[in-house]
């Protein structure tokens, strides 16, 4: 994703379709918890599937009509820039997302 922070918008994977460009998807599977999908043109982040949990993260800008508010810092224990705004910041992800819930400080 190219940047220190990764905005986006997490759905129930029956929620997400790609509806033009499906077969320009290039796919990269870091871990089996996170399937990346990319433009093969361009390179642009399209979408990164985490079958374990079910749910599909968007990047927040390639949402049409999308009002982004961010509730929440996922995976913040790998963070490369801290990041003072309040929100919650977990070491990976919520436990009801699969992961351990453990906080961590501003």
């Amino acid at each position: 994703m190219s940047a220190p922070i990764h905005a986006a918008a997490l759905w129930p994977a029956t929620s997400v379709k790609v509806t033009k460009g499906a077969d320009n998807l290039g796919l990269y599977k870091k871990t089996e918890n996170s399937h990346r999908q990319f433009c093969r043109s361009c390179g642009a982040a399209v979408l990164v599937d985490h079958p374990g949990m079910g749910m599909v993260d968007v990047p927040a800008g390639s949402v049409a009509g999308l009002s982004y508010k961010p509730a929440v810092h996922v995976h913040y224990g790998e963070k490369v820039m801290a990041v003072k705004d309040g929100l919650p910041k977990f070491k990976d992800f919520p436990k009801e997302f699969g992961g351990s819930g453990d906080m961590l400080a501003e």
